[in-house]
């Protein structure tokens, strides 16, 4: 004798989606990122806190401003990572990213002509995208009004 019983099967799926708070010199190909990584300036850039971290005495201090005289984020290589707490695998990062020193900038938020980054307040289309949206429902590229 077989019993089973039928219950509806829920999947729960979790995307993350922050392109509008990432900053404008975020690499494309994201719809999340945590944390970016500077391998040729071994620190961080924290997405949420919009905030740099680096390492000092052993203790990770946080930064508003780039803590590297010259610096600049739009022309620096950015690995993205989603870990929570990125930093504390800082050792890993050292070993794993050591190959990405001196590669070049990646294409930037700033410059993608992808709709979905038009979301981004540093966006240059987001004042566009931001009328339009209140115009078409909030469905960038999408009209209420009528086919022809």
């Amino acid at each position: 004798m077989f019993s089973f019983s039928i219950y509806p099967s829920q999947a729960q799926v979790k995307v993350n989606v922050n392109i509008g708070i990432q900053p404008a010199w975020g690499p494309t190909g994201y719809d999340y990122a945590r944390f970016y990584y500077f391998p040729d300036h071994d620190f961080y850039y924290d997405v949420v806190q919009a905030r740099y971290m680096v390492l000092q005495k052993g203790r990770w201090v946080y930064f508003v401003a780039a803590p590297v005289a010259g610096f600049s984020p739009y022309r620096s290589y950015k690995v993205v990572l989603n870990q929570p707490r990125a930093y504390l695998y800082h050792d890993n990062h050292l070993r794993s990213y050591a190959g990405y020193k001196g590669r070049k900038a990646q294409p930037m938020i700033k410059d993608s002509r992808d709709e979905r980054y038009f979301q981004n307040q540093h966006h240059p289309m987001y004042k566009q995208w931001k009328t339009n949206k209140g115009k078409q429902g909030g469905q960038p590229g999408k009209s209420k009004g009528k086919k022809n």
